[in-house]
């Protein structure tokens, strides 16, 4: 069996900013604080995405010294891996076909204190499709609502787990298997990312379970925001390791989390995720 493992998986949907380097940054401390390998997996399957944006992310994160311990997996490779697990779970009864568009869904009404957009069973038990000519989107038939999962630095959080989707109706793998299909099949165990994926943790969290793969350790870190208070973008100014430099990059990202080190070696011996940041980092262009 491969050693235990952390990673960074970013989707090549537009050049990283400094909030995505600094989340790849500390799952590169996290894993090799741990004794893990780190890993980099290109979660490409979304027809958003982009070669050449991912090429230039390989190259930023190679940069600042986020580097794969094996050559970065692409998730369009791995198709039949997910084909077979949704074989798997169809066999044991645990799929469904679901003709609802996210404008039914919407308008649907839902259980108590169920989030907006929690995916209400209309067509769980539908004898027939409504629109037989709309491609059918593959739901998991979960027998929970909500499942626990523990964080390193939220504590204990508990999520709603609703009937989600496994593959769209494009055919297009959805985002909540692949990532724990994918993390299974590289034998990783340690997942450090944005802590707007909270929520989705109980989701792929139970769907593991249901899958007997070994429980993973999160680390949901904080966003890193714009002088608004909201989730930084292009427009924010100067937010690239292009346009903010490799050496100013680091700087920055190690006066947010508090230390005197500005290589990923020496961030390293000063690491301690307990004493890490807890609030969103407002981050002022330079």
């Amino acid at each position: 069996m491969a050693p235990l493992s952390g990673r960074f998986a970013p989707s090549p949907s537009a050049d990283l900013h400094i909030g995505n380097l600094r989340t790849a940054v500390l799952a590169w401390l996290f894993a090799r604080s741990s004794g893990r390998r780190f890993l980099i997996r290109v979660e490409d399957l979304d027809d958003r995405t982009f070669s050449d944006v991912a090429a230039r992310q390989l190259a930023d994160l190679r940069a600042i010294g986020v580097i794969s311990d094996e050559p970065p997996e692409y998730q369009t490779a791995h198709t039949s891996r997910y084909d077979t697990v949704i074989a798997e779970l169809a066999a044991r009864g645990l799929v469904y076909e679901c003709y609802c568009s996210r404008k039914d869904i919407l308008a649907a009404p839902r259980a108590p204190h169920a989030p907006e957009g929690a995916y209400p069973g209309t067509c769980r038990d539908r004898p027939a499709p409504p629109d037989p000519s709309r491609p059918p989107a593959l739901r998991l038939r979960s027998d929970t609502s909500s499942y626990t999962v523990t964080d390193v630095l939220h504590g204990t959080f508990t999520g709603v787990v609703d009937d989600f989707v496994l593959r769209r109706g494009d055919g297009v793998t959805a985002y909540n298997l692949a990532v724990v299909v994918d993390d299974a099949a590289q034998n990783v165990d340690q997942v450090v990312r944005g802590d707007d994926l909270l929520s989705s943790s109980p989701r792929q969290a139970y769907l593991g379970a249901l899958l007997g793969y070994p429980p993973v350790t999160y680390a949901h870190v904080p966003l890193v925001l714009n002088e608004d208070g909201k989730r930084l973008a292009k427009r924010d100014g100067a937010v690239t390791l292009a346009e903010i430099g490799v050496q100013q990059t680091l700087t920055l990202i190690a006066d947010s989390l508090g230390y005197t080190a500005t290589t990923l070696d020496g961030m390293l011996t000063e690491f301690d995720p307990a004493s890490l940041p807890r609030q969103p980092w407002v981050y002022r262009p330079v």
